[in-house]
């Protein structure tokens, strides 16, 4: 029985990371970026966002470093390509409320893909987006941390130690 993978979010927060959805093995054990195909923690830890490479079943404790998980869809799937239109309809309405009502300093969008949905915009570069969504909050799109990313570990780890320089 897959489990529904809880947001972790509360006001004043320097970070909300927004990912697709949750993987199938996240909805096994209940905790987010849990495929251990998935290099999030390994990503955040070697940008420097974190102290050191924490375990998915440690990811409530981003709230004590500022930083909160959600997804754009709450369904776990195997691939994002299941998500439907409607999911992404709903799911958009549903992040942009998380986002007004808990105001983070940035949003980390954890692939392209997830910004187009949530923006509606084609043409997305890495990095702080020009035009926030939500006024006075940094919408910030960096690259997917699915094992299934073609690009080099070093590129990806450069573009979110971006985020560090930020909060800096």
């Amino acid at each position: 029985m897959l489990k529904p993978i809880p947001d972790h979010l509360q006001a004043g927060l320097a970070i909300i990371f927004v990912g697709y959805n949750p993987s199938i093995r996240s909805g096994q054990v209940g905790h987010h970026y849990a495929n251990p195909n998935n290099r999030f923690w390994k990503i955040l830890f070697e940008a420097g966002l974190t102290p050191r490479k924490y375990k998915p079943e440690e990811d409530k404790e981003l709230l004590q470093l500022g930083y909160g998980l959600t997804n754009i869809v709450a369904r776990p799937t195997a691939s994002a390509s299941e998500i439907t239109k409607q999911e992404y309809a709903g799911g958009r309405l549903a992040l942009l409320n998380k986002i007004l009502r808990y105001q983070p300093q940035v949003v980390c969008f954890v692939g392209k893909g997830v910004y187009r949905e949530y923006s509606g915009r084609k043409t997305v570069p890495w990095g702080i987006q020009q035009e926030s969504v939500v006024p006075g909050v940094v919408d910030f799109v960096a690259p997917s941390s699915s094992g299934l990313v073609r690009m080099k570990p070093a590129d990806v780890v450069e573009i979110y130690a971006r985020l560090k320089e930020l909060l800096n």
